[in-house]
């Protein structure tokens, strides 16, 4: 007899790195040189002041006991710092900020505390999957609001009104995009401030993004008045290669925060401290850090472009991130047949675009978390796939 399970796990599937990345350690275990270009894991390390602020956090007494729900006042006052430094945004570290083990955290905490089952979120398409992954699973409707190419990405204002029922209550925003790279838009950002502030709903932008091959980093905070209609997310995984240490934060007013808090503290029992202490380091570093960083990554992307011109691939020069986002040749049907031919085919993986959403459909997400030799060995395996066979 098969134990029953909860009626929400019909609403979701595993999650598609989850199943995709044991497909190819299988094919690797099986003797296939798979070069990974599907995923935005960070391979460079931190700075080796994290590490070794880590370390001596570590040996330090009582580093291993429980934390404060809220986090350490050093860690929330670094968040604060760096905010003022990267965005010119003000933010009170007693009660304007609370660190998050990661954005998928942050995601499923903001949803608990502001939507009840069949209310109303909305979210782009294509976007994140996390996103529809908390609706889904808190039994949240969900309304798509459309990006396109033609639009640089961006979303339409009147649509997202026009979806704005009563039920609704809430706009989930990513700028810079993932899985796009489109920047972020000031006067956008301040167009949806006073729909939110009009329809009275939140706003939460995830901003992992924005110090990555950007020389303009942008928050939604940064518009006047926001706070009270604004929740930002943000993370050291992808600025400080620290993905794996599962540290971000959220920021927004002391209400809303304390909203969140309730849901959270529910759930954990604070921040390991040496964790919080190594990324009060990582946020105290100075602008070299972030330009070397750069500069590896647009080594990286130059090379990335480079492969999808081989493959017959567009794609925008302007835009940031991590990512290259690129329109697949038209013999294909979709960004999965394409993504299948480049993994079985030439032993190289990059995401197909349908899994952010169908607006992705024709097109395929290539990583920058690729050493040059090995996205240098993609493009000669490509090099001779100038007519693609279907």
């Amino acid at each position: 007899m098969t134990i029953r399970t909860a009626n929400r796990l019909s609403q979701v599937e595993e999650y598609y790195f989850s199943k995709k990345l044991a497909e190819v350690a299988q094919l690797k275990e099986n003797g296939a040189d798979i070069i990974n270009l599907g995923i935005g894991s960070p391979d460079m390390a931190p700075h080796p002041d994290v590490k070794n602020e880590l370390v001596l956090a570590c040996n330090q007494i009582g580093s291993n006991h429980y934390q404060s729900y809220r986090g350490l006042d050093t860690f929330r006052q670094a968040i604060a710092d760096w905010y003022k430094s990267i965005y010119n945004v003000t933010l009170n570290p007693a009660n304007q900020i609370l660190p998050l083990m990661g954005s998928k955290e942050g995601i499923m905490h903001i949803s608990m505390a502001f939507c009840n089952p069949g209310e109303t979120v909305l979210v782009p398409n294509p976007c994140y999957p996390a996103y529809l992954s908390a609706a889904k699973l808190l039994n949240i409707n969900l309304k798509f609001y459309t990006l396109k190419e033609e639009n640089n990405w961006q979303p339409d204002i009147q649509e997202i009104e026009s979806l704005c029922d009563e039920s609704c209550r809430m706009i989930w925003t990513n700028y810079p995009h993932m899985p796009t790279g489109a920047r972020g838009n000031m006067e956008i950002f301040e167009q949806l401030v006073i729909l939110a502030k009009k329809k009275n709903i939140l706003i939460v932008n995830d901003n992992p993004y924005s110090l990555i091959l950007n020389e303009k980093p942008e928050s939604l905070l940064q518009v006047e008045g926001a706070s009270e209609y604004v929740l930002e997310m943000n993370s050291l995984s992808k600025s400080h290669n620290m993905a794996g240490f599962r540290v971000g934060m959220l920021c927004g007013s002391e209400s809303n925060i304390n909203h969140v808090l309730k849901v959270k503290s529910n759930f954990d029992s604070g921040m390991y401290k040496p964790i919080q202490i190594a990324a009060s380091k990582a946020l105290s570093l100075d602008s070299n850090w972030y330009k070397e960083l750069n500069k590896n990554y647009k080594k990286r992307r130059d090379l990335v472009w480079e492969l999808a011109d081989k493959l017959n691939c567009k794609y925008q020069k302007n835009s940031v991130g991590m990512f290259v986002w690129a329109r697949i040749p038209d013999a294909y049907q979709s960004g999965e047949d394409f993504s299948d031919f480049l993994l079985y085919k030439k032993n190289v993986f990059a995401t197909p675009g349908i899994v952010f959403g169908q607006e992705g459909k024709k097109y395929i997400r290539f990583s920058l978390c690729a050493t040059e030799e090995n996205i240098k060995k993609a493009i000669d395996r490509c090099e001779k796939t100038t007519q693609i066979a279907v």
